[in-house]
């Protein structure tokens, strides 16, 4: 569901453009991927927020869904001039044209975009570090942690969720555990036994 949009005065008074901070991650590579945007006007007020898991996919996959998640709620919403900032250096250069989309994955996600772009009057991309980059990436995080069960992240979690005990042991610095396995992207507690 999007956020309602400012009235369109408002927009005009800050020559119609947004800012989107966009990031996306897999926990896994591939794994359980999100993305989130973090949208302001033009003054730095937050007009929008956007996060969603897209399932089991690459870090580069999530990116460009939250690119065309931006795309998508600017044209909706009316906004014909729009920024994106991303901690992507990868979907950035290709976007810009400066490298190549060889994956057979990206490249239906980068020629959508494309397309979106083009609906646009005015669109704008920039690398950032990740430090530039925070608010996105939290809801990116919110994003995967609800998509494996581990609540919103914005104070309601998923119910409670029962301990799993593998056993293993450590040789050079690896668990091998002795029965059992675990799921990518899960967060584990190691506890040494004593004795």
């Amino acid at each position: 569901m999007w956020p309602e949009a400012p009235e369109k005065n408002e927009r005009d008074g800050s020559g119609g453009v947004i800012i989107a901070y966009c990031d996306g991650g897999s926990r896994g590579n591939p794994g359980p991927a999100g993305y989130g945007v973090h949208i302001e006007d033009a003054k730095g007020n937050s007009i929008g927020e956007l996060s969603e898991y897209v399932g089991k996919k690459t870090n580069n996959f999530a990116e460009y869904s939250g690119l065309l998640a931006a795309l998508q709620f600017a044209i909706d919403h009316g906004y014909h001039r729009l920024k994106v900032v991303s901690d992507s250096e990868l979907m950035v250069k290709q976007i810009k044209g400066q490298y190549r989309v060889n994956s057979p994955e990206l490249r239906p996600l980068y020629e959508e975009a494309k397309r979106r772009i083009a609906r646009l009057d005015s669109f704008q991309i920039q690398h950032v570090l990740r430090e530039k980059n925070r608010q996105a990436d939290r809801l990116a995080n919110e994003a995967m942690d609800r998509g494996m069960g581990r609540g919103t992240g914005l104070g309601t979690p998923a119910g409670p969720r029962p301990e799993k005990v593998l056993r293993g042991f450590v040789k050079g610095g690896v668990v091998h555990f002795l029965e059992g396995e675990l799921p990518d992207g899960v967060f584990v507690r190691i506890t040494p036994e004593r004795g």
